[in-house]
This record gives structure tokens, C-alpha cells and sequence, in this order.
């Protein structure tokens, strides 16, 4: 029996969340167990007003322009919701006849998704998790849609940086990067080696406390042995016992807009060490960019999207979509459907063999991993001066 289907974005947005969005709508019109795709308009929130929009007819020339653009193309959210939530979507799913509902985000999401799962239990509704986040702290996944373009970003702007910090060297440049508790986005810096002669001298991840001391005596060194440099530092950066290296703008439950890691450390260096440093902060830069995107990672994200609908009409529910590596001297990944409950507000962060042993850099086993994701090879940036080290 056919039925309609609706797709809802959670969290904050990705370079790819439009081409999973894509691969789902152009799945959808070729099912014949799909009558109408409706897209909900501002996540979970959007599905409350009964905001819904049906995109089953949307011409070639804008669903296409989906895979070019940046952000939520149908918005998102981040409400938090209970139980009387919950309970509300049911009857409004019933009423416009959805029979498949396709939640596309990160951790949150997922646990909005199994939350939903459970509150559908014993009615022909089928819930099926997209995994999309930048962060890429998605348990099992292999890694998640939005990752790579962030990576792909992180690399190739680093590298820039690093570029004119060779081309003037008198200062210490600290660039902060996304994450939140994980520390993926800050070390895909490492690869600005793929595009410059000179990366990052220092990366600095959440996965490891960060201590001052140390922090300051790394840079010293730098200093002293080559006078100038670039540091990569997480927006999660913590001390030992937990705290913030500074602190949060706010905290609402998971939603935390994080202090200006960056400008703290630059200042550390100017006071404590007596010299010049400036800061640098992507921020949403790092994850909505459409220039930096990169096409392995829209490409797999149109897989995601196409796969739920697949895994949604096949009877399957209560699923995340995942990616893992085919084994293969060429770089591939399938998909497969993982239990919801395995990923629900479950992080995934930087495991040991990608970190140095100082704490302050990553492994060229990172980079091997890592690579592939990024896509098309980097721009190779130009420097005719010798090498000083």
C-alpha cells in the first residue's frame, strides 16, 4: 500500500544536508509506494504547525539547484521537545497521510528520530534516521555527510593561512575550529599539507585536556626554532576537570555557543610570551560553504537520501542510515541501517591512533583515513622561497 512521505531537517546545516534532501525527493518520485513527498518547513517545529510543503512536483531545475546550495533549503531546527510533542506529531502524520518519515541531522536528531520510532510503535508509520553532521561524531557511521566539505574547507583555508603566515612571518595565527566535543573538523586542518609546503605546526584537540603550560611552552619552542606559525585550536578545548578553557556564550541542554577559544589563546601568547598573535574564527563559514564542498561528500550524501527512502519502503523502521569503507585499493563506501538506539545522543570522537603522543598534532593515520573524503585533489599553492623548516 502506498502512502505519502516526509522529510525533516534537524540541527545545525551542512555544505551537503540539500543533496541527501535531493537523493530523497528523486528516490521518492520513482517509488511507486510513494504517492507525495512533503518537506517540513523549519524541522520539528515546521511538523507542529502542520507547515508542510509538498515537493513531489518541484521542476528539475530547482531540485538540481538543491545540490549547490548551502544550508537547509527547507529549514531547520533545534526545539526541544517532550513527550506532549511527541504525542502531537502522530495525529498530524495520520492527517496528511504519511506513512514514511525521513529525519535528517546529527546526534540530537537521532534521538528525536528514535524518539518518534517509539511513539509510532503499532501504527503503519515508518521512521528512518539521515545521518548529516559536521562535527562527524555520529556513532558507527563510518563517517557522516558534512564532514568531508567541512574537512574539505578546514584543509584548504588552513592552508591559505598558512600561506601568508610564510609570506609575512612575524606573528603566531591561532585558528579555531567547529566541532563541539569532537575533534574531526580541527584535525582535517592537517591535510593543508595535501595543498602548501607548510600546514599547521600546532593542532589542539578536545580529545585531550588542555594544559596551559604545555600550551605555552609548544608555542615557545615554535618561536624559538622558527619564529612565526599557524595553531588549530577546537571550540571545545578543555581543561582536565571538564571546564571550558573559556567560557560558554550560553548552554541550553546540548545547544552551546561556545567563548572565543581563538582570541584566548592568541592573547595567552601575546601577554604571557611577549608576542605577536592574532585569531581567526571560521565559525559557520566552516559548514555552509558551497565553494569548499566536496563532490565525495555530496555524492554520498544523495546516497543517504535515497537509501532511507529505500530502507522506508522496504518496511524498515526505527533505522539510521550509515556508510561504511568497501575494502579495495580504490576509496568506496555503501550504505547500511543501523538500530536507532545504537546512535541516539551517542558521541563519537577522535580514537588514540589519530593523535600524536604530545597531544598537540595528529597521525599520518588520520590523514589516510581522511584523505579520500576531502574529493577532488586540493590547489596547489605556490612557494618559491627555500625551505626553512
Amino acid at each position: 500500500m502506498a502512502g505519502n512521505l516526509l522529510i525533516v531537517h534537524g540541527g545545525g546545516p551542512t555544505a551537503v544536508i540539500n543533496a541527501s534532501l535531493y537523493g530523497a525527493i528523486r528516490q521518492a518520485q520513482d517509488s511507486p509506494l510513494v504517492d507525495r513527498v512533503y518537506a517540513a518547513i523549519g524541522g520539528t517545529g515546521g511538523l507542529l504547525k502542520e507547515q508542510l510543503r509538498d515537493v513531489t512536483d518541484l521542476p528539475d531545475e530547482a531540485l538540481r539547484g538543491l545540490l549547490s546550495s548551502p544550508a537547509s533549503a527547507i529549514g531547520t531546527s533545534r526545539d526541544a521537545l517532550e513527550a506532549p510533542e511527541y504525542e502531537a506529531m502522530v495525529p498530524i502524520l495520520e492527517k496528511y497521510g504519511i506513512r514514511y518519515v525521513l529525519m535528517n541531522g546529527g546526534n540530537g536528531t537521532m534521538d528525536t528520530c528514535g524518539k518518534l520510532y517509539a511513539r509510532c510503535a503499532g501504527r503503519d508509520i515508518r521512521v528512518i534516521g539521515i545521518p548529516k553532521t559536521m562535527d562527524n561524531d555520529l556513532a558507527i557511521t563510518d563517517h557522516s555527510p558534512g564532514f568531508g566539505s567541512a574537512a574539505r574547507y578546514m584543509a584548504g583555508s588552513v592552508a591559505e593561512v598558512c600561506c601568508d603566515v610564510e609570506g609575512l612571518p612575524i606573528h603566531v595565527v591561532v585558528v579555531e575550529a567547529l566541532g563541539r566535543n569532537a575533534g574531526w573538523v580541527t584535525a582535517a586542518s592537517a591535510l593543508a599539507t595535501d595543498s602548501y609546503t607548510h600546514g599547521p605546526d600546532l593542532i589542539y584537540l578536545p580529545e585531550r585536556a588542555f594544559r596551559e603550560e604545555e600550551f605555552l611552552a609548544d608555542v615557545e619552542h615554535l618561536i624559538q626554532t622558527k619564529g612565526h606559525g599557524v595553531v588549530v585550536a577546537s571550540e571545545g578545548l578543555h581543561y582536565a576537570d571538564g571546564t571550558p578553557i573559556v567560557e560558554p556564550v550560553f548552554t541550553v541542554g546540548r545547544a552551546t555557543y561556545f567563548g572565543d577559544v581563538s582570541a584566548h589563546l592568541a592573547n595567552l601568547i601575546i601577554r604571557k610570551l611577549g608576542y605577536k598573535a592574532r585569531a581567526e574564527k571560521p565559525g559557520i563559514l566552516g559548514r555552509a560553504s558551497i565553494a569548499w564542498q566536496s563532490d565525495t561528500d555530496r555524492a554520498e550524501a544523495e546516497l543517504c537520501g535515497r537509501a532511507a527512502v529505500d530502507a522506508a519502503t522496504a518496511g524498515e523502521s526505527g533505522k539510521m542510515v550509515a556508510l561504511r569503507r568497501v575494502p579495495g585499493p580504490q576509496y568506496r563506501c555503501e550504505t547500511f541501517l543501523v538500530d536507532i538506539q545504537q546512535v541516539m545522543m551517542t558521541e563519537r570522537k577522535m580514537p588514540d591512533a589519530f593523535i600524536n603522543a604530545r597531544g598537540n598534532g595528529i597521525t599520518e593515520a588520520f590523514k589516510d583515513w581522511c584523505r579520500p573524503l576531502l574529493g577532488a585533489p586540493l590547489p596547489q599553492l605556490m612557494d618559491l622561497r627555500p625551505d626553512q623548516g
